[in-house]
């Protein structure tokens, strides 16, 4: 079997897994909006999410790294993420949403982070670059984000849990034929974590990016609410998400050509000013298709940042600990970011507006982005950091 042919699950697996996330992102908030929830008690659900990941992302981590496989816990992960979502969709009121939303979470947030540590890993076996693999995560949830859509906005949103078990149960059917890593260190004990947290450069740069991250996952929540503010329908959502993780697709499949070029902090930086550019110009928009026109930056912002911070990110981290400190870096991404940046939008959004949302979101930015440039200038940050081996 060529290396081509043997990555074929794996990026079967992230084209049906984000295409699954596509349809929670981009359409959750308006499902909630349907059942009767205001802005602030979605800020509430979606926040679910984002706490749930933090206790999910470094547990499953951790069983990995322990067990030493990332399939045997993806099978799991994408099991209850079946069986959890069924219930799920069919909670009406408040707390029961969050209840269910808790567990339902639990098991899908760990997903994303559990594929691009195999990913990563992967890559680094085969010396081929991790951006034309993680590509086809962002060509499903591009080609779902279109579909979905469209379809949704036919038949309502209110059906949206069907497209989600179609790719959710291709997921766990094309995770089985997963090629799984081969780990040489001895078994990780739950002290061994502590290196993590006891390396200053690894928890300075997770505090840091938490400025731009907050904006990033504000916008993930509420660009869809946004939209239909503005005017827009289901299928306009769909659209701009379409172009958003189209124009991200791209930035990683030609990842091999940009990428090594500097050290990843310069990237961040770039990302981190684009960031705020486009937050200032989505505050200025009255026309929800000026809001689907600037998508085009999206892949430049998340699609540069991510790259760059999960390249970061990996070299700081010890290798024993590898998907441990890939879904802490996750946990505070998609978790902690998540959790302020769903409740402090959903309480904008209600007092204020969209384009006010937005307008913090440029200002939240632009402060990460100069504390990322100290850091940068700093000796915890200047050196190029090697993947320590202990």
């Amino acid at each position: 079997m060529s290396k081509h042919e043997s990555l074929v699950p794996l990026k079967m697996l992230l084209f049906s897994f984000h295409a699954t996330n596509t349809i929670i992102l981009s359409f959750l908030p308006l499902y909630l909006r349907y059942k009767g929830l205001n802005g602030t008690e979605i800020g509430w659900v979606l926040a679910v999410g984002p706490l749930a990941s933090i206790f999910a992302q470094p547990f499953w981590g951790y069983m990995s790294d322990k067990h030493k496989t990332v399939k045997r816990v993806l099978l799991v992960c994408i099991g209850g993420l079946l069986i959890s979502s069924i219930l799920f969709f069919q909670m009406n009121t408040l707390l029961s949403i969050i209840l269910m939303g808790a567990i339902f979470y639990f098991f899908t947030t760990p997903i994303g982070g559990l594929g691009d540590s195999l990913a990563q890993r992967r890559a680094n076996e085969l010396q081929v670059s991790f951006g034309t693999i993680r590509t086809w995560g962002s060509i499903g949830f591009a080609t779902s984000a279109l579909i979905i859509g469209e379809i949704l906005s036919r038949i309502g949103v209110q059906y949206m849990i069907y497209p989600y078990l179609f790719f959710g149960t291709i997921a766990l059917i094309v995770a089985i034929k997963l090629k799984d890593v081969k780990v040489e260190s001895d078994p990780i004990q739950l002290k061994d974590v502590n290196k993590l947290f006891k390396n200053k450069s690894f928890v300075i740069f997770l505090f840091l990016m938490i400025f731009l991250t907050i904006s990033h996952r504000a916008n993930d929540s509420f660009i869809g609410l946004y939209i239909t503010e503005l005017g827009g329908s289901e299928s306009w959502v769909g659209l701009a998400w379409f172009i958003g993780v189209a124009s991200e697709g791209a930035v990683f499949a030609f990842a091999g050509f940009w990428f090594r070029k500097y050290h990843p902090l310069i990237f961040v930086i770039v990302a981190g000013v684009l960031y705020s550019i486009r937050w200032f110009l989505y505050a200025g928009a009255d026309d929800p298709m000026y809001i689907i026109a600037l998508q085009v930056l999206h892949g430049l912002t998340f699609g540069t940042f991510y790259l760059a911070a999960f390249d970061y990110v990996t070299r700081l981290i010890p290798k024993d600990l590898t998907a441990t400190g890939h879904l802490v870096f996750y946990a505070v991404f998609f978790g902690v970011s998540g959790i302020v940046g769903s409740l402090a939008g959903g309480a904008i959004m209600d007092m204020f507006s969209g384009g006010t949302l937005y307008f913090y979101m440029g200002v939240l930015s632009l402060v990460g982005t100069i504390c990322l440039m100290a850091y940068h200038l700093l000796p915890y940050g200047k050196s190029s950091p090697v993947r320590k081996t202990e």
